[in-house]
Formats: structure tokens, C-alpha cells, sequence
């Protein structure tokens, strides 16, 4: 099922009361770079289901009942079948609160296009209590693990998701086996930029951690343990390899030309 060329990737998001947050933003640049964006609402409170639907390039689904909080998995797999009947090659998975650095623009077709591996692996940059600095201290370095976002779709794959009630990963078994390739593009994550929302976010991942494990575990306390100054980096911009896009296009112009 590998393409050399004419690959398409779809998004795949689950929202919920994202309104006046990152969404409006984070769908604004990936529908610069996708071809189509699966989104489920779950059950928003807000007008996050409109934000959501004045994007072109969205196809939306509403939940009338949450899923999300008794069972992340449920969610995940039924976005996942909803993305999977848009006939993607490659799907990209992503939160209202993540957002690729402008580099993806250029270089997305290039990961896309070749038949050498199935899943694309990135770091996470997780700003904290800004939109300037992320931190780097223990669990929060992003500089030491990598992550999948982006996979090829097999449609004669049978894929399974973990019954796990959070944290069942972006993607369904087999999908962790993929013949990876880890890029250098960083994932930039607002969900921890506004400090106002740490608390609520530690008590939610306390209560899930004391049900599944017994106790709270060591990265969910450093929620509410603040950062010493050399734990915060500022985020610097990549630059951007406009060329490469440019390149490309005049390459597919000649070849248009000479057949």
C-alpha cells in the first residue's frame, strides 16, 4: 500500500469546550498543510461544534454524551473509524492544543511521499505557564523522547485499540510497530501555557492515577511543583525550508510538461 507520490494526509482531532483557546488557531495552520480534518466534538459546552464547522477543510461529528472522561479509548476509536472513511493515506493525530512549528508546511509532502517507513515520530515541546518557554525537567524533556503523530493507513490491517481508560495512546495496535522515521519538526503543546488551568488539570490526573494505580504518580505531582528558572527553555523558531517546496512544485511543473 506505499506511495512514492499523491499521497494525502487527513487530521484527525477530539474537541471539547475549546473555545477562545488554541482551537481556531492550531486549525488554521494545519489546514494548510492536510487535505481534510476529522473532528469529534464531545459533547462541548460552548461553540466550540460552530468554530469547528466554519473551517473548510473539517468534516465534524458532535457526541450528545461524553465520552472522554469515563473512556478515552472509546473516543479515539470512533474518530479513528470516522477518519478512516475518508480514504486517507496518512493520518495525523492531534489535540485542539497542538500545533506543529511552520516547517511541517514545507517538508509534509516529503515525509509523505517515499516508501521507506510507515510512522513519523516528534518531539513534544510542552510551553509552560507561557507562550515563550517550555519546560525540560524530568518527565516534561522533550529532547529525549519521541512520540508517533503521523502514520500510513493500511486498510488490510486489522487495528485494535487498548481498552485503557486514559491515556490509550493516538493510535490503535499495530501501529507502534511501523517502520518509524524520527523528525527533527517539534510539535509546540499549549495545554500547559495558562497557568490558571494547572490545577484543575492535576486534580483530574490525580483522581485518574489513585483509581488506575493507588497512588499519584511522580509526573502527575510535578504538575503542581514549579519549574526553576534553568527547567524553562525559550522557544525558538526553526527557519523554514521554503526552497524545498518550491523545488518540488517546479519539479512537478516539468514533469506535467514533458509528458
Amino acid at each position: 500500500m506505499r506511495k512514492k507520490s499523491g499521497n494525502r494526509i487527513v487530521a484527525m482531532m477530539p474537541v471539547k469546550n475549546e473555545s477562545g483557546r488554541y482551537l481556531s488557531r492550531v486549525l488554521e495552520h494545519l489546514s494548510l498543510w492536510v487535505d481534510k480534518i476529522v473532528v469529534i466534538d464531545d459533547a462541548s459546552e460552548d461553540d466550540t461544534y460552530e468554530v469547528v464547522k466554519s473551517f473548510d477543510k473539517v468534516i465534524a461529528y458532535r457526541n450528545e454524551r461524553p465520552l472522554f472522561l469515563g473512556n478515552e479509548a472509546a473516543l479515539r476509536s470512533k474518530l479513528w473509524d470516522l477518519t478512516v472513511e475518508q480514504n486517507p493515506d496518512w493520518i495525523v493525530a492531534l489535540d485542539a492544543d497542538e500545533m506543529f512549528e511552520d516547517r511541517i508546511i514545507d517538508e509534509a509532502e516529503f515525509l509523505i511521499n517515499q516508501d521507506y517507513y510507515d510512522a513519523v515520530y516528534f518531539r513534544v515541546f510542552d510551553f509552560w505557564a507561557s507562550n515563550t518557554h517550555y519546560r525540560i525537567d524530568g518527565g516534561w524533556n522533550p529532547w529525549v523522547k519521541f512520540q508517533p503523530f503521523l502514520v500510513r493507513y493500511n486498510p488490510n490491517l486489522n487495528y485494535i485499540w487498548p481498552q485503557r481508560e486514559i491515556h490509550c495512546g493516538r493510535f490503535p495496535s499495530p501501529c507502534q510497530d511501523f517502520i518509524p522515521y524520527y523528525s527533527d519538526i517539534r510539535l509546540k503543546h499549549f495545554g500547559w501555557a495558562d497557568e490558571k488551568e494547572h490545577h484543575k488539570k492535576y486534580l483530574f490526573y490525580r483522581e485518574k492515577d489513585l483509581k488506575l494505580h493507588g497512588k499519584v504518580l511522580p509526573h502527575t505531582q510535578s504538575i503542581i511543583i514549579s519549574p526553576k528558572l534553568n527547567d524553562l527553555e525559550e522557544w525558538r523558531d526553526s527557519k523554514r525550508l521554503y526552497f524545498l517546496k518550491e523545488g518540488m512544485l517546479d519539479g512537478k511543473e516539468s514533469r506535467d510538461i514533458d509528458h
